[in-house]
């Protein structure tokens, strides 16, 4: 399925790097796991895992977390916005398979890093609800899907093609502004040379708020055939850097996908999590969390804050259009954003 970019639509003015997603961040990998059938039960689902870097442990990255809504959960959000530091990958999952994704997280870090048997490790793993096409009742990830989504994105590192998008890993089974959601990605480069990288796992919204590049689709869109029957609830949020950015910056930088979101349509409904964190491979850590480097703060930002909200908006954007209609649990359906009646809208509305 076509990206954004692939169909003339463009977000924002800054240019994109090699891939236009998180694989431009060197070091950085994306992969999934994804969990669909029919029989015994319904299943749409899955696992994605974002490497941060594969020595993370013994060197953190720093990092920081924002919340625009709270209704969701992240685990190991407190610590890293407590130390300013991040040590394992993120997951994302869907939000009953939170559990079995962070025992298997902790499974994998204990496997790499003996030492963990005595400084414990917290990982982080987001969620959000994957219910309107997933039988949630039912426990369908696997420790072996977790280490899957963690092994490709190991391999996925260096990459020179943008990573799956849209239904796929945690993906597999959101919804977003009224479509089919799930993951999507988007990246930018600044005019000093650091790349901006945004990983989203879409599940918010309604359609008649969806808006592309400035154009209001939604409200032109006749009512769908069937929608959740509340807004569909909560994105997880990443930003990576390899810009030498501290903590705090991290915070400031993982704010600013909010912004994007609501460019794309979010208005962050009472039952959705919008909750994001940021990351910068530019400056490590050790142990103790002292960088090994000068962190670039204040003003110094400014280039990248723009960088953020355009790769969050073309993101949203990317996890529809890649995404193909799914019908899942109980004949429910999402429809896919890349459809005839919408590409007509946008070129009328270009």
């Amino acid at each position: 399925m076509p990206r954004a970019r692939d169909l003339g639509i463009e977000i924002g003015a800054l240019p994109t790097g090699p891939t236009n997603s998180v694989l431009d961040v060197a070091g950085v990998g994306l992969g999934h796991a994804t969990v669909h059938r029919d029989d015994p039960l319904v299943a749409r689902t899955g696992v994605s895992c974002l490497v941060l870097a594969e020595d993370a442990y013994l060197r953190p990255v720093p990092a920081g977390g924002a919340v625009l809504n709270g209704a969701g959960e992240c685990t190991g959000f407190l610590t890293a916005t407590e130390w300013a530091a991040a040590e394992t990958p993120v997951y994302l999952t869907s939000t009953l398979q939170l559990g079995r994704v962070y025992d298997a997280a902790c499974e994998i870090a204990l496997d790499a890093h003996p030492e963990v048997a005595t400084e414990v490790v917290i990982p982080v793993v987001g969620e959000c609800d994957d219910s309107w096409l997933n039988d949630c009742r039912r426990m369908h990830v696997t420790t072996l899907d977790v280490r899957t989504a963690h092994a490709a994105a190991l391999a996925s590192r260096g990459g020179a093609t943008p990573p799956g998008e849209g239904a796929v890993g945690a993906g597999t089974g959101m919804s977003c502004l009224g479509f089919k959601g799930g993951i999507g990605t988007a990246s930018r480069t600044t005019d000093d040379g650091h790349t901006v990288a945004v990983l989203l796992l879409t599940n918010f919204g309604v359609r008649e708020q969806l808006t592309v590049a400035g154009v209001p689709i939604g409200r032109m869109l006749p009512p769908a055939p069937a929608e959740p029957p509340t807004p569909a609830g909560s994105c997880i949020g990443l930003v990576v850097t390899d810009a030498p950015v501290d903590g705090a910056s991290c915070a400031r930088l993982a704010r600013r996908i909010g912004l994007g979101l609501g460019r794309a349509g979010s208005v962050a409904h009472h039952g959705s999590g919008e909750i994001f964190l940021g990351f910068g491979t530019g400056l490590r850590l050790d142990r103790d969390q002292r960088p090994d480097g000068v962190p670039l703060t204040g003003r110094g930002l400014d280039p990248l804050f723009p960088a953020v909200v355009e790769a969050a908006e073309e993101a949203v954007l990317n996890s529809m259009l890649t995404a193909a209609t799914t019908v899942g649990r109980d004949g429910n359906m999402s429809e896919s954003l890349h459809s005839p009646e919408v590409l007509a809208l946008l070129r009328a509305g270009r």
